[in-house]
């Protein structure tokens, strides 16, 4: 039997409407600097330059002006534009700074979906019928981002965001751009392959001498299925006008975080703790009515002075009501000293406001407790953040294994309930690393050590990694000589070979007494030491 596929034609492609801002991460750069907290402020019209991993992101008109475009190596574009100004690209800050735009887009014409920072999409249909027409819903858009003092906006509507997009992308620098319904393909055909996102196929298509979206659009949609897949399907899809994509609004995320504050301030422990007891309990309320539980929470203290105290607390399961209130108290008493002050949280005046926002957040039913519950775990948790909270943060350490090329590097201490974050990851190459088993018992600092081979002589390591003599017999304690019954090595580590200063070259061996115990020594800078003990 002949199996045979039918195509099923896609959907009818809505009317959209498509919001772009360009230079967006120019724009976000510049409205940081206009507050005074990113350096000093920047004229709007100034060249200006975002880099990203050496270089340019985003520049601003007046740096295109004199030659400066996207993907210039750093050099390269402050060689073109000696005047430039460059800041580092934070994609964090353009999400940021959108998001006062979204707002007064939502109170215009809800349902907003965000495309990418600066461009943002929203159904026609509505809001054509509240305005009295597309190009005056398009108006009323432009007009409330002009309020916010962001010009030179475009506004592009058609069928389906693609063409929409493209539509406000238009080089005719027209705000407003309506695509008439249906004339979605015609607008395209004249446009490059490479605007479809896939630049393999675009790739692929070009050399085939398809060069513009009308002449892909040309080819038999079975066709293309055959030869380019699902992925050749959407994409020709998109080239024929027949964008079928919805447009699905954000949905701003719920405010779970809990404050109280007190007037006149309170100036003790247990009357703070107290009068937040229920901010506590409405605060893990909300989590459960939203069926999340925390995992991590922030405490934000705020004195009468205009001083604050903020910490993240963990937890290795999720956050009571009690739980909170704790860490509120702990964080009052162990967060630091003042002389004469009855605090004890670096704070010298009244508390007039506490808040608690949660960090870490996870579905209720992935932390449901097992048949036998996990108290043992939990009574460990409370008893070691109460030493940490009276000591101090880094008071209770827990130990994590990084990379590195010895046994001391790869120890890092944590403090307890911090995540566990090496600085050094275990996944890269380390060249010269020590080959499994590892050691047991990891002296905390080096053991001075002797080996001597049959003659006793000194044992040492020459530049090409040859050794003078064979091992016979070493010593670990400088009293007691044990007799060698066999060694391996030597791993040999050459460090910051680049630097004459901080170089170092030393060489691992392992050796096996008589008595079938095994130690790692090192050899470093022709004298001996022990390492490491295999238990």
């Amino acid at each position: 039997m002949r199996r045979t596929t039918t195509l099923s034609p896609p959907a009818a492609p809505l009317r959209t409407i498509v919001l772009w801002c360009p230079d967006w991460p120019i724009t976000a750069a510049l409205r940081l600097l206009g507050t005074g907290t990113g350096g000093n402020p920047t004229a709007p019209d100034a060249p200006l330059a975002l880099i990203d991993a050496g270089q340019v992101f985003a520049c601003s008109a007046s740096a295109r002006g004199e030659g400066v475009r996207r993907g210039l190596r750093l050099r390269e574009a402050q060689a073109r534009c000696p005047e430039l100004r460059v800041l580092d690209y934070d994609p964090a800050l353009d999400i940021r700074a959108f998001e006062p735009v979204l707002e007064a887009i939502e109170e215009t014409m809800p349902g907003a979906q965000v495309l990418r920072p600066g461009t943002c999409a929203v159904r026609a249909r509505g809001p054509a019928r509240y305005y009295g027409g597309e190009e005056e819903a398009a108006l009323w858009l432009l007009d409330a981002l002009d309020a916010l003092g962001i010009h030179g906006s475009r506004v592009g509507i058609a069928d389906g965001p693609f063409t929409a997009e493209h539509a406000a992308r238009s080089p005719q620098r027209q705000r407003i751009r309506i695509v008439p319904e249906g004339g979605s393909a015609e607008f395209l055909s004249g446009m490059p392959v490479g605007l479809l996102g896939e630049e393999a196929l675009a790739t692929l298509l070009r050399r085939l001498g398809i060069r513009t979206l009308g002449e892909f659009a040309l080819l038999e949609p079975r066709d293309v299925e055959q030869r380019f897949g699902d992925t050749g399907t959407r994409v020709h899809a998109l080239a024929r006008g027949l964008d079928s994509r919805p447009v699905v609004p954000r949905i701003v995320p719920e405010e779970l975080d809990s404050a109280v504050g007190f007037e006149p301030p309170l100036d003790r422990i247990d009357q703070v703790t107290f009068g937040f007891r229920a901010s506590a309990d409405r605060f893990i309320e909300q989590l459960v009515q939203a069926r999340l539980v925390c995992t991590s929470i922030r405490i934000e203290v705020d004195s009468e002075s205009g001083e604050s105290s903020e910490r993240t607390w963990l937890h290795p399961r999720s956050f009571t009501a009690a739980d909170v209130v704790d860490r509120v108290r702990w964080q009052l008493q162990g967060s630091g000293t003042i002389a004469g002050n009855p605090f004890g949280s670096g704070l010298s005046s009244g508390i007039i406001r506490v808040r608690v926002v949660p960090e870490s957040v996870d579905a209720i039913g992935n932390l449901e407790q097992g048949l036998w519950g996990t108290g043992h775990d939990e009574r460990i948790h409370h008893g070691l953040s109460r030493v940490q909270s009276m000591l101090g943060h880094g008071a209770v350490l827990t130990a994590a294994i990084g990379g590195g090329r010895t046994l001391l590097d790869r120890q890092s201490l944590v403090a307890w309930g911090d995540r566990i974050e090496t600085a050094k990851p275990d996944g890269l190459p380390w060249p010269g690393q020590l080959p499994t088993p590892t050691p047991g018992t990891v002296f905390e600092a080096p053991q001075p050590a002797i080996v001597i081979d049959s003659a006793g002589s000194a044992v040492d390591l020459d530049e090409r990694g040859v050794l003078s003599g064979v091992p016979a017999r070493f010593s670990t304690d400088g009293r007691t000589l044990r007799a060698v019954a066999a060694w391996a090595g030597p791993w040999i580590i050459d460090e910051r070979w680049w630097d004459a200063d901080t170089f170092r070259r030393a060489s691992r061996f392992q050796v096996v007494d008589d008595a079938g115990v095994a130690w790692l020594l090192v050899l470093d800078n022709r004298v001996w030491w022990a390492e490491a003990r295999y238990d």
